[in-house]
C-alpha cells in the first residue's frame, strides 16, 4: 500500500492555557509538515499573540478558508473565531471556552466529511466550555456522540512501551461500581482488543485486567466486585477469542515485571489507570479515542493554565500525539486492505450435504 501524506486537523483548545503554546512550538520544526498536512482551527491573531507573548521563532501559517485548500510543506489555518477575541492568559473565561468549541466543531465537520484524516485536539477547560451546544465530560463523549454511529468509544492512554484503556471514564468516584457489569467490560475488552489489532498492527493481543478493590478483593474479604462482574467477564471475554487475563491487583502491577508480558492494560476507573500512567510516561503520553469510525489523539495533559504564557510547557506529548494520529491512520488502512477481500472458507464434512459447501463432490472426494 502506498502511503499518502495525512491531513492532520487541529483545535487550538482553551486560548489562554498552553495550546498554542505546544502548537506553534511542534510546528516550529519544518520536518512536521514534511510528514503530515496540517490544518488548524483556530486564529491567525491569536496565534501570533501567543507568539509574541512566548518569544518564539516566527511560523509561517498559510491562512485558508476550507481544508480542501491545504497545502503541503506548510502549516495551514483556517480562522474559525472571530477577530477581536479577548486571551487572558491564565485564566478560566467564557469567550475561551467558546473558542475552544468553535474551534473543535468546525474541526469534527471536517473530519466526519473526510475533508481532513485525523483529529488532534489540545486541552480545553471542561467547566468553561459547556453550553446548550456542549454538554459533555470531555472530548471522548463529544466525538462518540457526533462521529460515533452508534459506537462506543473507549479512553486509551498510551506511549511507546504502555496502553492503558478505561472501563469508567469521567465519572464521580462514588458512582464507579455501580457503573461495572460484566456487559460493560466485555464491550470495553472486545473494542479494546479489536483496536489493539486495527489501529496498532498487533496480530495476538494479550490484555491484563485489573481489579476494582485492593488485593483484588481478597477472595471477597474486602468487596465482591472481581467475584460478581470482572471475572465472569474475563471468561466471557476468553469464549470470544479475546485474550484477556486477571483480574491483577492494581497497586503492585505498573511497578512489577508483570507490565512487560501485555500489549494493553484495562483498568476499572480513570484514576486507577491515569495516574500510574502519568507518572510513568507523562513527557510523551497519547490520549487516544479509540472504537470510533474516526481517529482523534490529543496529549496527555490539561490546559497548564500555572505555566500559560511563561514559554514553560513541553510539546513533546502534543507532538507525539501527531505522530501517533498518522501511525493510526496508516495501520488503519493497511488493516482495511489486509481484510478487504478476505477468502472464502473451502472445507469437506465428511458425510453430510456437500451440495450446500464450497467444495463439489468430485472436488471433495480428491481431498
Amino acid at each position: 500500500m502506498e502511503e499518502r501524506l495525512v491531513k492532520v486537523g487541529i483545535t487550538h483548545g482553551d486560548i489562554n492555557g498552553i495550546g498554542y503554546e505546544v502548537i506553534l512550538k511542534t510546528f516550529g520544526d519544518a520536518r512536521m509538515a514534511e510528514l503530515c498536512v496540517p490544518v488548524i482551527y483556530g486564529s491567525s491573531k491569536v496565534a501570533a499573540y501567543h507568539r509574541k507573548v512566548l518569544e518564539l521563532p516566527m511560523v509561517n501559517m498559510n491562512i485558508i478558508s476550507q481544508a480542501e485548500e491545504a497545502g503541503a510543506n506548510r502549516v495551514n489555518l483556517i480562522n474559525c473565531v472571530e477577530d477581536e477575541i479577548k486571551v487572558e492568559l491564565s485564566q478560566s473565561t467564557e469567550v475561551a471556552g467558546a473558542a475552544a468549541f468553535k474551534s473543535l466543531e468546525a474541526a469534527t465537520a471536517d473530519l466526519r466529511r473526510g475533508a481532513i484524516d485525523v483529529l488532534v485536539t489540545a486541552p480545553i477547560n471542561k467547566h468553561n466550555i459547556q453550553s446548550d451546544q456542549f454538554h459533555f465530560p470531555g472530548h471522548t463523549e463529544y466525538l462518540e456522540a457526533c462521529c460515533g454511529e452508534e459506537n462506543k468509544a473507549l479512553m486509551i492512554l498510551l506511549n511507546g512501551r504502555l496502553r492503558v484503556a478505561l472501563v469508567t471514564g469521567h465519572v464521580p468516584v462514588a458512582q464507579i461500581a455501580s457503573q461495572l457489569s460484566i456487559p460493560g467490560i466485555l464491550s470495553k475488552l472486545s473494542i479494546f482488543n479489536h483496536s489493539l489489532k486495527q489501529d496498532f498492527g498487533i496480530v495476538k493481543p494479550r490484555i491484563a485486567v485489573l481489579a476494582l478493590n485492593p488485593h483484588a478483593g481478597d477472595a471477597g474479604l474486602i468487596g465482591t466486585e472481581e467475584q460478581t462482574i470482572i471475572i465472569p467477564a474475563i471468561k466471557e471475554a476468553e469464549k470470544k477469542g479475546i485474550a484477556a487475563f486477571g483480574p491483577f491487583p492494581a497497586d503492585g502491577f505498573f511497578g512489577s515485571q508483570m507490565l512487560d508480558r501485555f500489549d494493553g492494560v484495562l483498568a476499572m476507573y480513570h484514576d486507577q489507570g491515569l495516574a500510574p500512567f502519568k507518572a510513568l510516561a507523562m513527557d510523551e503520553g497519547v490520549n487516544y479515542t479509540a472504537g470510533l469510525p474516526i481517529i482523534r489523539t490529543s496529549p496527555d495533559h490539561g490546559t497548564a493554565y500555572d505555566i500559560a504564557g511563561k514559554n514553560l510547557a513541553s510539546e513533546a506529548s502534543f507532538r507525539q500525539a501527531v505522530y501517533t494520529a498518522i501511525d493510526i491512520y496508516n495501520n488503519r488502512m493497511r488493516y482495511k486492505e489486509a481484510t478487504a477481500h478476505p477468502l472464502r472458507r473451502q472445507y469437506f464434512e465428511k458425510g453430510g450435504d456437500n451440495e450446500k459447501l464450497d467444495l463439489t463432490k468430485e472436488e471433495a472426494a480428491e481431498l
